[in-house]
């Protein structure tokens, strides 16, 4: 008993000067925390979404970034991002959004911070999603071509493969692409038969290839 009670005793009194050297300095860096002052910031920080359902689109135009004014330590606010301080992060929710128009505020729920830092306010303070039930179809794929003639041959037949194209995007979107159209296949140098391959585009930024965009598209010339 005496033996266990002497070895607590030497846990406690063991290296007494480092260990109230070490209280000093917690108790300093404490204090220099405690008295910094509080400011106030803005800072930018960009959207981010989880949770959509599998069938919907967004159909709008979305905000993409949401500017937080923010009030901390001085520290705290200068070290966002660097020496282990988090970054501002603003993450909606989407499970559970239906198809038409859904308004989520940017609060305490959505808004992440480190540690001391608190939000003041968001601008805006809420953003709104359009959302539409997802389509896919097929659209035929449209061939352009530049510098015909310039050396004396024009196109006589073409095949573009594959002919049509697989898109996807939300419904209201896919139904106004008629066509999907290639980048100019240049023609300028070509004699016989030549093949080149080139991506395809859609007019619209909602809707996407539902795999690769590169068609190839086979040429053959004749004597102009």
């Amino acid at each position: 008993m005496m033996r266990a009670l002497k070895w607590m005793g030497g846990l406690v009194v063991g290296n007494f000067g480092w260990k109230l050297l070490s209280l000093a300095i917690a108790f300093t860096i404490w204090a220099l925390v405690a008295t910094e002052p509080e400011l106030n910031t803005v800072t930018p920080v960009q959207l981010e979404y989880r949770n959509i359902p599998d069938d919907l689109e967004i159909s709008s135009e979305p905000v993409s970034t949401v500017r937080l004014e923010l009030r901390g330590p001085s520290g705290a606010l200068r070290d966002m991002g660097v020496n282990g301080v988090a970054r501002p992060s603003i993450v909606l929710d989407m499970s559970g959004v239906q198809s038409g128009q859904r308004t989520f505020p940017i609060g305490d729920g959505a808004v992440k911070l480190a540690r001391g830092v608190h939000l003041v306010r968001a601008v805006p303070s809420e953003v709104r999603f359009e959302f539409e039930r997802s389509a896919i179809r097929n659209v035929p794929v449209s061939v352009r071509f530049t510098g015909q003639g310039e050396n004396g041959y024009v196109v006589a037949r073409y095949d573009v493969s594959p002919k049509m194209a697989q898109i996807v995007g939300p419904a209201s979107h896919v139904s106004r692409i008629g066509a999907a159209t290639t980048d100019p296949v240049d023609v300028s140098k070509a004699v016989g038969r030549s093949e080149f391959h080139v991506n395809a585009f859609v007019n619209d930024d909602f809707v996407r290839f539902r795999s690769s965009s590169v068609v190839t598209v086979t040429v053959t010339m004749r004597k102009n």
